[in-house]
Order: structure tokens, then sequence, then C-alpha cells
């Protein structure tokens, strides 16, 4: 009799762990499943001190985004160099001998801001060890050969009236009120992202001729350097982006561990035929993988015109898996004019069933409230509203 009971149980051990095609699907535990954090990188508000406790959750965590310090000294020697081969007294609107700009800040809280508000103001000599948007000092910087003064006349975080943050409609108000208040004293405008830029664009009383920064190369931003309305942009290779979040994902479905999870199909060429063309770099201390950034301007906006997809990533036979994944706010230009559809693009080339859902900016709980049937699910995909929320998603994926 116990024989009998031993073999009912070990054949009803192996049907729950066979799947109708007959491949093994034993169930993985939701804490155990990938975890990739993307964009929004893991840390505190204030200090920005990675949130180590996040990214070691469990051994499938990983950050996706992109060498934020990296690319804030890139849009800052793209401005320099600008200014290098400018014409000081077409630079100088009133000849007062000073460089007035007015400064767009995204999210005095959120890392890939306060880089770049750094990497402008050490570009203009501004810089007073703060990215805070008040905290700035009086600089120099050469233009055209001659040396001008630099001032930051207002630098403002670009919040909406919702509470949400890299506001463009807010940064369309704050340039209507800055072209009022300052009038010519305004020679140059520089923005945490093109979203704002683009805002400061739709100002009626934008002075018709100043120079204008942005960060993202959004398909729209591209046209506009097109068109000579934005000066430059930076790209930070939102494709090579999306698709080491995926990448990172497939390859730990797959079963892949130690370097291979950060490297195959990214810097490497994954059993698929798959290398991502983008440079990739691994960060093991943060557990983060960083695309390079590089400058646009009306020298080489046409390559990094909309449609250009990475040809390095083809069509895989891997087996399909789901994934949850999460965008802090549905309104986000970069985001949803570039981040997603690339995301889109490049998943069923992988293989990966995506389920996007997505927050309004503001409150952490328009995403984590869809955070939800996570057992449906082989991976999960986390952009929060605030950098430091990663335990509250962590927290429902104990269960």
């Amino acid at each position: 009799m116990k024989k009998v009971i031993l073999a009912g149980v070990v054949i009803a051990a192996a049907i729950s762990a066979v799947s109708c095609g007959g491949k093994n699907v034993a169930k993985v535990a939701n804490k155990d499943k990938p975890l990739v954090f993307y964009n929004r990188q893991p840390s505190d508000p204030v200090s920005g001190e990675i949130d180590m406790e996040s990214m070691n959750w469990n051994g499938s965590t990983y950050y996706v985004g992109f060498d934020a310090a990296g690319g804030g000294a890139v849009q800052g020697q793209l401005i320099k160099d600008f200014l290098a081969s400018a014409d000081p007294a077409v630079i100088d609107r009133n000849g007062d001998g000073i460089l007035g700009y007015v400064l767009c800040v995204g999210d005095v809280g959120h890392n890939d801001s306060r880089a770049r508000t750094e990497g402008i103001r050490r570009a203009l000599d501004t810089w007073n060890g703060s990215p805070d948007p008040t905290n700035v000092k009086d600089g120099s910087v050469n233009v055209g050969g001659k040396t001008l003064k630099v001032v930051e006349l207002e630098g403002k975080a670009m919040t909406g009236t919702d509470g949400s943050t890299w506001n463009a409609n807010a940064a369309t108000d704050a340039m209507s009120g800055w072209a009022t208040k300052f009038a010519d004293q305004i020679d140059m405008v520089v923005s945490n992202n093109d979203g704002m830029a683009m805002g400061c664009l739709q100002a009626s009383n934008y002075p018709a001729g100043v120079p204008i920064f942005g960060y993202d190369a959004n398909a729209d931003a591209i046209e506009a350097i097109g068109a000579g309305r934005l000066t430059g942009t930076v790209s930070q290779n939102v494709d090579a982006q999306a698709t080491a979040t995926l990448q990172v994902l497939r390859n730990l479905l797959d079963g892949l561990t130690g370097s291979d999870v950060y490297t195959q199909g990214i810097s490497t060429t994954d059993r698929y035929g798959n290398k991502i063309s983008a440079p990739v770099d691994y960060v093991n201390s943060t557990k983060a993988l960083l695309a390079q950034n590089s400058g646009v301007n009306s020298s080489n906006w046409e390559q990094y015109k909309a449609g250009n997809r990475d040809t390095g990533i083809k069509q895989t036979n891997a087996e399909t898996k789901k994934v949850l994944l999460t965008v802090y706010n549905s309104a986000d230009n970069f985001l949803s004019s570039s981040y997603v559809p690339a995301l889109n693009y490049y998943a069923p080339l992988l293989n990966l069933d995506l389920t996007i859902v997505q927050g309004d900016g503001q409150n952490e709980s328009s995403c984590i409230d869809k955070f939800t049937n996570l057992g449906n699910y082989d991976a999960y995909a986390i952009n929060m509203v605030k950098t430091n929320s990663g335990r509250d998603y962590t927290d429902r994926l104990k269960y």
C-alpha cells in the first residue's frame, strides 16, 4: 500500500511540473524572478546615493539606464563647443559683455537631472557645488575667442500643476515669464530634457534666434534641430537602453548567470546572433548597465532621425516569456515618444510578451496599484515615480 501511495505522489508531482507541450514549468516564486529597474535608478533623492537594498533584492536584479554623469558632461561640452565657434556679437544680444542664460530643471530629486544640471554649470563655470536650482555662482566662458562673464539668470524646476516633474507646459509658462522679466538679457536657454526645451519654444514671446539646448534626442527635437529651431541635444542611445533592458531579462530567463547576464547580446554576440551596436558599460558596484551618450547638432542630426533601429538585433527563436513593465508617467515625452516605441519594437524580436502599465508621474500609487497579478509574469521591469520607491515594489514580490 505504501508503494502505491508513493508512486501516486511521484506521478502527481511530475504532472504538476510539466506543461501541455511537455516542458518543465516548475513554478518560480515571484521573489526569485528577474527584476530590472530602468531609466530611474533606485537612489536617495537628496544625496543621490544608490539604493543597494533594492538593487540586491535578489541575484537577478539589475539596473539599465545611461551614463548620467557622462551625459551631463556631454551636454556641457556640446554647449562649450557651440559657444567657442559662435560670434560673440550675436550671442551677447545687448552687448553688455555678459552671457545670460536660463535653466529648465527636470526633477531636483532625480539623479539624471542632477547630473545634467552639474554638467551644464561646470561647462559655463557657474557650478557652485550643488544642483539646487538656486545655488549658483557667476562664471566665464569663451565665446568665439572672447571671454564673456556668465550669469544664470534663473534656474527652475519644471513642476506641473498636477505635481508632475519634467513638465513641458510648466516650461512654456516659465519661458513666457522669463522673456518678459529678463528681455534681451537672455542669451541662451538650456534644459535638462527635450520635452521642456520644446515647451520653451512654444512660448509666444520666445526670443527669436536665442540658442537653446535640450537632452534626449526625441524625434521632435531632432526635427527641430534640422529646422534650425533647436541648437543641440544629447542622445542617450535609447535603443541601446531599451534593448539592454529586454536583453538582461532574456538572458536571466534563459538561465544565464555571472557575466553572461550583462554581456551576452549586449557587448558580445548571444546565442541568437544578437549584439547591441551602441556601447553599453557595466558597473559592477551598482549592478548597472549604462548606455553611452553622444551630442547632436546641425552637423549630425540626420543620423538620429526617427525610425533608425539597431540592425544588430534580429528575430530570435527563444521561448516566449511574459514581462510586466511599469512606466512612471504616461505623459513623459522621452518615455512615450522614444523609449516605449523602442521597447515595443525589440520585445517581439526577443520573444518577450510585454504588458505595459503607466502612472501619472506624481503618485507612486498610480503605478504600484497596477503592479498586480504578479504570478502571471515571468519577469518584471520597473520605472518608478520616485527614485526611493524601490522597496514599495519589491515588497509586493515577497508573496
